[in-house]
């Protein structure tokens, strides 16, 4: 009776970027830290801020205002680094700050629109619309490739 449920759903973590609101599926996420001390790793692009020992593994940490091109904020205190495994792969994504876990229904989500015409347009798998919020679903592949 609740997989029938649970399939009409899905469940995601939110979290910000600048005024935005965007969604990462909660079955991606490993885990949601306070920022810490980031290793520098040389050669690397911009957005990608470096690595952390996270209780014994090495995790890449990529700053998603810098992927989006979006300005830097001063607002550290409310920064945390969001633990997502993609291809067995754990990456850590610097976000504004993470909100709640919300289940979204199926239905309501959409296709991105086409005039988004921003920066982050092609990391976008769609948009899903809660009472007064609007969520953008983001395609976590996609953020990684260079």
């Amino acid at each position: 009776m609740s997989t029938a449920i649970e399939q009409d759903n899905m469940k995601v973590i939110v979290f910000q970027l600048e005024n935005k609101e965007y969604a990462i599926p909660v079955s991606n996420v490993q885990g949601i830290e306070r920022l810490m001390h980031i290793t520098r790793v040389p050669k690397t692009p911009s957005y990608v801020k470096g690595v952390i020992n996270l209780r014994g593994v090495v995790t890449p940490i990529i700053d998603l205002r810098d992927r989006f091109n979006l300005p830097a904020t001063e607002n550290r205190d409310t920064e945390r680094i969001i633990i997502v495994s993609i291809r067995n792969t754990e990456v850590g994504f610097i976000v504004d700050s993470a909100n709640d876990v919300l289940d979204i229904k199926m239905s309501a989500i959409e296709p991105q629109p086409e005039v988004v015409g921003s920066e982050e347009e092609e990391f976008i798998s769609g948009v899903a619309r809660l009472d007064n919020r609007l969520l953008i679903l983001l395609q976590l592949e996609k953020v990684l490739n260079t």
